[in-house]
């Protein structure tokens, strides 16, 4: 039996190098899936379930804080959005369908896995200015915080995790 809990799932983070100047940036790349239940009940039924009710925007609230021990390095926060409308388009066997609202660009999945993996899949790059980051060796992580509120087919929810490692040498 599939794990019925929401979940933060295939965290990592990458920078893009290991040895630092003091005149230049690095880039951290945050790479991690939404999953369990939620994943599971997003689907065309229960958008037809909600759409029907007058429940038709899904939004999720993703907040990335990238530290080197206690040190808040970056503060990312970003929205993604899902909403219902009725279509016409005979391309689809559905009446009731979804798009998609990722940085602030708009898709039209054209499935149910595309629809799941462009709002539950997130990756994000942040470029930190050496200048915010200690001399000497660093160790730099991001904790993630995530959250939707209540609708047809779940709960309010919020999720936390903290990222792999990585080590950072600066040099002045």
């Amino acid at each position: 039996m599939a794990d019925l809990h929401n979940k933060i799932e295939n965290v990592k983070l990458v920078s893009s190098r290991t040895e630092l100047n003091s005149d230049k940036r690095v880039t951290f790349r945050i790479a991690f899936t939404i999953g369990g239940k939620i994943r599971q009940v997003f689907d065309q039924k229960s958008w037809e379930r909600a759409y029907n009710l007058h429940d038709n925007l899904f939004r999720i609230k993703i907040d990335i804080d990238l530290k080197s021990g206690s040190k808040k390095l970056v503060h990312s926060g970003s929205l993604r959005k899902a909403s219902l409308f009725w279509t016409r388009n005979p391309k689809l066997p559905y009446r009731i369908w979804i798009l998609i609202i990722k940085d602030d660009t708009t898709y039209y999945p054209s499935s149910i896995e595309e629809a799941k993996a462009l709002l539950f899949n997130v990756e994000k790059d942040i470029v930190v200015d050496a200048s915010q980051i200690d001399p000497g060796r660093q160790d730099i992580y991001a904790q993630i915080r995530v959250w939707w509120g209540k609708h047809q087919y779940t709960s309010p929810c919020e999720l936390k995790s903290n990222t792999n490692k990585v080590s950072l040498r600066k040099t002045d």
